[in-house]
């Protein structure tokens, strides 16, 4: 490693908060014109997030007790659409602009907003998104109360954060008007969820999940630029005419440009006679060549591999793709989500917003929870449901799952919960339908060779009898199937 080829590699030794603070506002900058400007870039982002998050994460109670269960699992279904303080979304809404805010920014904060009782909520709390640039990565030093300062975060004396110092104004938005230097304001830790994937041991602030491959993207973006550009030139068919004599006028000139250049005009169908002196020269310049469209497909490889994210899900290409490449790839896919969603998503926003929304709930009385204040952790219990994955090829992924479930190598609540739904709710709306059919006399055919739907069972029609006594089956026209 100290030999001639690597002599001349010696990457400085820097932890990774320092690098942030240093660079943290320009990779900022860099991402956001990235996602806005780059259509692969604004692609990826949206893919990103509509896989880990899809229509929402979700989640099913665990309290023991099915009514106050049922009443919880109500109650939070109609906050939902009260969720957003700006009253654009709801929660999953939110936690759609949360994960498009990991990817462009690594990070995202979300503030704790309790309400008044006459502001009409159903639970008096909403949550307020506030971007990256909100807190100050130059803001480093002590707090007037000896606490130390990083990036905008206040720690105490043991290192658990105790507060942020968020800017009153965005320092890129022009239309809200204020101070050049906007302050900041103190606020609780407890009031604030930090959400962020951490990458290195000790991290405090996220960076770009667009980070990797944005160089690439700016550079390809600027050649794909140019041989656009190139082939623009090539097809406007310019001709330059040469003469001896440069002061006498040329055939077919026109007034002269505002450049001091005469130009002549080439109409369709013209024969033209140059005169004595004049000769004529097309230009012709270069073609893209054979070459570009393997570049282009081995740099856009190359950024997937950057962002994490499957080739066809960044450009949309899946002319070299199949069945079994599809599924590798999605397979690998799937595993980093579910590692966000689980890790990240769940553990750092849904997990808190749950126990704050529960808490205010029953202190404000929208619910009623006995024993609540004495065994708080009895009644939080809660399994978050990600969204559900479509099927690659939906016949043979049921079967290898009901097969799973009769060699009890899995249980039917987790083939339930992986299709994105809580296995009660499913539960109870089966017995919903089948008391409904019963009632209207309906039945289900769910048997091989059979057609699936619910009808009205129709009364079997008498058989005829075959000439030697012995009894036929019904003809193709009496069968069940019509």
């Amino acid at each position: 490693m100290s030999r001639r080829r690597l002599r001349g590699w010696n990457p400085p030794l820097e932890n990774i908060n320092a690098l942030v603070a240093s660079g943290g506002p320009r990779l900022l900058a860099r991402s956001r014109e990235m996602v806005v400007t780059n259509g692969y870039a604004a692609n990826a982002c949206e893919a990103f997030a509509a896989n880990l998050v899809g229509d929402g994460i979700k989640p099913s109670s665990l309290i023991e007790d099915a009514a106050v269960r049922d009443r919880v699992q109500r109650l939070w279904l109609a906050w939902t659409d009260e969720a957003d303080a700006d009253g654009l979304t709801d929660f999953y809404g939110l936690q759609a602009m949360v994960a498009r805010e990991m990817f462009v920014a690594g990070e995202c904060f979300v503030r704790l907003r309790p309400r008044r009782a006459e502001d009409g909520l159903l639970v008096p709390l909403q949550l307020q998104l506030l971007q990256s640039e909100m807190l100050p990565f130059e803001k480093t030093g002590t707090a007037a109360n000896g606490n130390h300062l990083r990036c905008g975060i206040e720690f105490d004396r043991i290192g658990r954060r105790v507060a942020y110092h968020f800017r009153r104004r965005h320092p890129g938005d022009s239309t809200d008007q204020g101070a050049v230097i906007p302050e900041t304001v103190r606020v609780p830790a407890e009031d604030v969820l930090h959400i962020y994937r951490p990458i290195d041991a000790g991290q405090i602030r996220g960076l770009p999940h667009v980070a990797p491959a944005m160089v690439r993207l700016f550079l390809l973006d600027q050649y794909d630029d140019a041989e656009l550009d190139r082939k623009k030139t090539a097809a406007m068919f310019a001709g330059f005419i040469i003469k001896s004599a440069p002061e006498e006028p040329m055939m077919g000139e026109t007034e002269a440009d505002p450049d001091g250049a005469a130009i002549a005009s080439l109409e369709p169908g013209t024969m033209q006679v140059l005169l004595p002196g004049e000769d004529v020269k097309f230009s012709s310049p270069a073609d893209v060549g054979g070459g570009y469209e393997a570049f282009q497909y081995r740099t856009l490889l190359a950024v997937s591999a950057s962002l994490g994210l499957p080739y066809h899900l960044v450009t949309g290409d899946v002319r070299q793709a199949n069945y079994s490449s599809l599924r590798a790839e999605l397979v690998e896919f799937r595993r980093r989500v579910q590692q966000l969603q689980h890790g990240v998503l769940a553990h750092q926003l849904c997990r808190p917003i749950w126990a704050r929304w529960m808490e205010t709930a029953v202190l404000a009385g929208a619910l009623d929870l006995p024993g609540y204040a004495a065994a708080p952790a009895r009644f939080r219990a809660v399994q978050w449901i990600p969204p559900r994955w479509d099927w690659v090829d939906p016949l043979k992924d049921i079967q290898a799952q009901v097969l799973a479930m009769e060699a009890g190598i899995t249980s039917r609540r987790k083939v339930v919960e992986a299709t994105g739904y809580d296995v009660e709710e499913i539960d109870r709306e089966n017995a919903t339908d089948a008391a409904r059919a019963a009632e209207l006399g309906l039945s289900y055919r769910t048997s091989p060779g059979e057609t699936q739907g619910a009808r009205a069972t129709p009364p079997r029609r008498p058989e005829p009898e075959r000439s030697d006594g012995a009894e036929t089956t019904a003809a193709a026209g009496d069968t069940e199937q019509e």
